[in-house]
C-alpha cells in the first residue's frame, strides 16, 4: 500500500468509526486531561484497563488519537491526533496534566495560585491585538 493510500485510508476511516460511548468518553477525557493511559482511563471512567486499552488503540487505528512520547517501558500514554502539526505542537504546550500527592491545605494553596496566575489575563480592561478567548479549566480533586 502506497503512502498516499495510507493517508486515504486513514481517512476514510476517521469517517466511518462507529459512535460508541466508551470511544466518546475517551475522547472527552483526552480533551479533559490532553494525555491518559488506559489505566488512568479506567480509574476515571469505572471500565477495565483492557476495554479501554482495546478502544484506545481502535481511536489510533482510525486516526483520533496517537501515543504521546513517554520513556519506554509499558506505560503508553495516549493524546488527541491534531492534523496540522504546528496546532499539536501548540495544543501540547498548554496542556498540563499530574499526578499529584498533596494534603488538603497543599491542594487548597494550589488551587489560589491557579487562580492568581490566571487572574490578569481575565480581568483585562482590553483585549491585546490576535488576542482569542479562552477556557481554563482546572479542577483539584482526590484520585478515585
Amino acid at each position: 500500500m502506497t503512502e498516499e493510500n495510507e493517508k486515504t485510508d486513514a481517512a476514510t476511516d476517521r469517517r466511518t468509526l462507529p459512535d460508541h460511548p466508551v470511544r466518546i468518553a475517551l475522547l472527552d477525557l483526552l480533551a479533559e486531561l490532553g494525555t491518559v493511559t488506559s489505566t488512568q482511563a479506567a480509574a476515571r471512567l469505572g471500565h477495565s484497563s483492557g476495554l479501554c486499552s482495546f478502544h484506545l488503540r481502535q481511536l489510533a487505528r482510525h486516526g483520533l488519537i496517537e501515543e504521546a512520547p513517554h520513556g519506554g517501558g509499558r506505560i503508553r500514554p495516549w493524546r488527541l491526533r491534531w492534523d496540522d502539526p504546528r496546532s499539536a505542537a501548540r495544543a501540547t504546550a498548554r496542556t498540563v496534566s499530574a499526578e499529584l500527592f498533596l494534603t488538603p491545605d497543599e491542594a487548597d494553596e494550589l488551587a489560589e495560585r491557579v487562580r492568581a496566575l490566571a487572574a490578569p489575563y481575565a480581568h483585562r480592561a482590553a483585549h491585546p491585538e490576535g488576542a482569542s478567548r479562552w477556557t481554563l479549566d482546572a479542577a483539584f480533586r482526590p484520585a478515585p
